[in-house]
């Protein structure tokens, strides 16, 4: 979705970068989900039920909507919060919650990186990085929000989406970490490699499995997952993110409707 909207003189820009959740993406998702509907015409029949309120004491007959879910807090685009990496950081502190992570996080300055030349299963290294950096002359500055661009959300609603995307490892994550970005998004599955890579290379002693994640333990960052839209974006930075997360209690992580917003 993109929309231009015109205030007190000045005109804005909102890119959605949220892939929606329905019930043909339930396969892919670490539970599966289910969204129940419940049209008008129940509730009519609810409130006949409980309180004797029958079609005529509606407007047209329809009385309101409801929808019950069931969904995992990592199905869809969500935000995952430290205390998804481990339950204490590596210093002994409590890993933080999704309804402890500072709000200032999760609104600042975007950045979008290319890595759509990556082949699925790749490394995402910090050469990788700085090659991209340096083609669109951007630095890195505390706070900026990293959108990884890999285009695997094209295949969202696919079977085999978890396995279409190139990821970050540890080494390109703690890089980014390191110039004080304390979110990093990335619109496919993982911001990892994919699980069927990383677990062979885990058993065969090559790397730490879910790398990039756990680097999280050691120096806190938050992840945004299963974004799309990035190819969307008009230019490569100058624009804002919106990226708060829905406050669970105690969760590993919430779902949030993330925006690209750029003022004209």
């Amino acid at each position: 979705m993109r929309e231009t909207v015109k205030r007190n003189g000045k005109s804005m820009t909102l890119i959605d970068l949220s892939d929606k959740l329905k019930n043909s993406t339930s396969e892919f998702e670490p539970s599966p989900h289910k969204i129940k509907y419940s049209a008008h015409k129940q509730a009519v029949r609810t409130t006949k039920k409980l309180l004797g309120l029958w079609k005529e004491y509606w407007l047209e007959g329809e009385g309101w909507a409801v929808e019950d879910v069931k969904l995992s807090t990592h199905s869809g685009t969500h935000i995952d919060a430290p205390y998804h990496y481990g339950s204490t950081m590596e210093s002994g502190e409590p890993a933080r919650t999704i309804d402890e992570v500072p709000l200032s996080w999760c609104y600042g300055d975007g950045v979008v990186l290319s890595m759509s030349h990556k082949q699925a299963g790749e490394a995402i290294t910090i050469d990788d990085l700085q090659a991209e950096l340096s083609r669109i002359d951007y630095k890195l500055k505390p706070f900026d929000i990293v959108l990884i661009r890999t285009d695997a959300s094209k295949y969202f609603e696919n079977k085999g989406y978890e396995f279409r995307h190139p990821g970050l490892i540890r080494s390109s994550t703690e890089w980014l970490v390191n110039h004080g970005v304390k979110m990093i998004g990335i619109d496919a599955w993982g911001l990892d490699r994919p699980f069927n890579i990383l677990a062979k290379e885990a058993l065969e002693g090559e790397t730490q499995f879910w790398e990039a994640h756990l680097y999280g333990r050691e120096k806190e960052y938050l992840q945004i997952e299963k974004l799309t839209n990035l190819d969307q974006l008009p230019k490569p930075y100058g624009f804002k993110v919106s990226a708060f997360p829905v406050n669970i209690e105690k969760a590993s992580a919430g779902w949030a409707r993330v925006v690209a917003i750029m003022e004209d």
